[in-house]
């Protein structure tokens, strides 16, 4: 037998052991292990007593590909003076991840937005075997935190401190031991223990920020996203999120108190309403920061304070340099933008600010950024107003010396940026994201004709 041939049954084997590993229960403990044996640790008794609440999700969904034609792949792509259409054939394609049951009664289960992204049937599978389709009750990517709702199942198993309370997870000591549960790599109900190695971590991807977040070395791989963090008294204390693939024992966890709240607006209202706090931002170079005498570039400088807002009322003014929220380093506009879209209604916002040579920190309840508010600022900033009407973003009046006086009444918005745009809630999306931006590319529909238009700012 050849090498290669060893390693692909070693492969076809493996595979094949990973999926019965996903349909086998994790056993009970024998009746001959007593509950006062030493045995019975402090991680056994919590992996217990959370375990059958931690489920596997299979999210799939179909692809569209074009392929030969079997005569065609026969033919070596085809008989000369014969055409054969691609055959459009569907594919599908199956992402594991995991998901803890935090109410038996609904069958609501918590997990990360990025699980079940992009994904069509979603089912969702018990440590006892038992398979249920779910729906997606709502997913901010923002927070990556997603709700399923399973189908067809009543009395389920859910972590009892969620249930009975949403668990605190502020008073997580770094260094004190943790156990991740999940299915990396297809392995059901994996168990690793770890510690708490820092709080209040930020992470920056290509996706946004990340902030508040619990690292790690509990081991957590591809497939553990969505799992519960537990410490020893088996309390989920967080949701497993991310891994640092730079390096071994550096994985990362949403606080429970945070994915709670969202979970909350999810449910209740469908999405996590955006925040703002009132004031507009610059960013800072050399010779900004010169002539305000600062050594470096570091923050942004609020330009402007609106009235009745938050940051009127914690007394910041135009002229302060924000530098951090939350003790996160504010690096851009963009970056502010980031950092608040990643923050939650339900308690104030450490604000570390300087003016002149004096740094302070001011504490701020950040306000919901109303989609009133939104309109009222985008007809301030970019000098138009714009409605719905159908399927069709219009047009309705243009500042004349505005930026946007290039636009016409009954012009329609299509996109922004490269983006999209097909109703007032995708416009409003993009304005909040975008608002504080000195240019955007807007794309028109006129006459039946499209255009591109640059909007300076």
């Amino acid at each position: 037998m050849s090498y290669a041939t060893r390693q692909s049954n070693l492969s076809i084997g493996l595979l094949i052991f990973c999926l019965f590993a996903a349909l086998l229960p994790t056993p009970a403990v024998p009746a001959s292990i007593g509950a006062d044996s030493p045995r019975m640790t402090p991680v056994v008794r919590a992996v217990q007593s959370v375990a059958p609440a931690v489920v596997n999700i299979t999210s799939t969904h179909s692809i569209q590909r074009q392929t030969l034609s079997p005569l065609e792949q026969f033919f070596g792509g085809g008989i000369p003076g014969f055409n054969f259409p691609n055959q459009p054939r569907r594919r599908t394609r199956t992402s594991l991840g995991s998901g803890v049951i935090v109410d038996g009664a609904k069958g609501l289960v918590l997990t990360n937005a990025h699980v079940i992204a992009g994904g069509g049937e979603v089912m969702v599978h018990l440590l006892d075997g038992r398979d249920f389709p779910a729906t997606v009750k709502g997913a901010d990517p923002d927070f990556d935190i997603a709700v399923l709702e399973i189908k067809g199942a009543a009395n389920l198993p859910a972590a009892r401190p969620l249930t009975v309370n949403p668990g605190d997870s502020a008073d997580i000591l770094p260094g004190e031991t943790v156990i991740a549960i999940g299915n990396p790599f297809g392995f059901n109900h994996t168990v690793t223990t770890g510690v708490v190695s820092a709080l209040g971590r930020t992470i920056r991807n290509d996706d946004g920020v990340f902030t508040d977040l619990i690292q790690t070395d509990a081991a957590i791989n591809p497939g553990n996203s969505g799992g519960p963090l537990l410490n020893l008294e088996g309390r989920v204390i967080g949701i497993n999120t991310a891994v640092d693939a730079r390096a071994e024992g550096i994985g990362f966890a949403i606080p429970i108190n945070k994915a709670w709240r969202v979970m909350e607006d999810l449910v209740g209202q469908g999405r996590v309403a955006p925040l703002w706090l009132g004031l507009t931002v610059e960013n800072m170079d050399m010779r900004m920061a010169m002539a305000l005498g600062l050594k470096e570039a570091r923050g942004v400088l609020v330009s402007t304070v609106y009235k009745n807002t938050p940051a009127e009322k914690a007394g910041i003014e135009p002229g302060d340099i924000l530098e951090t929220i939350n003790a996160t380093p504010v690096r851009d506009r963009r970056d502010y933008i980031n950092l608040l879209r990643n923050q939650t209604g339900a308690e104030n916002l450490r604000l570390g600010l300087r003016r002149g040579d004096q740094s302070r920190t001011v504490a701020v309840r950040p306000a919901h950024f109303s989609d009133a508010t939104a309109l009222a600022l985008m007809e301030q900033r970019w000098g138009v107003t714009i409605q719905e009407r159908g399927a069709n973003l219009l047009v309705k009046t243009v500042r004349r010396d505005g930026p946007a006086s290039f636009l016409r009444a009954g012009d329609r918005i299509i996109g922004i940026g490269g983006t999209r745009v097909s109703n007032m809630a995708d416009l409003l999306k993009l304005f909040r994201q975008e608002r504080l931006s000195n240019q955007l590319l807007l794309q028109i529909l006129r006459d039946g004709r499209e255009y591109h238009a640059r909007l300076v700012l």
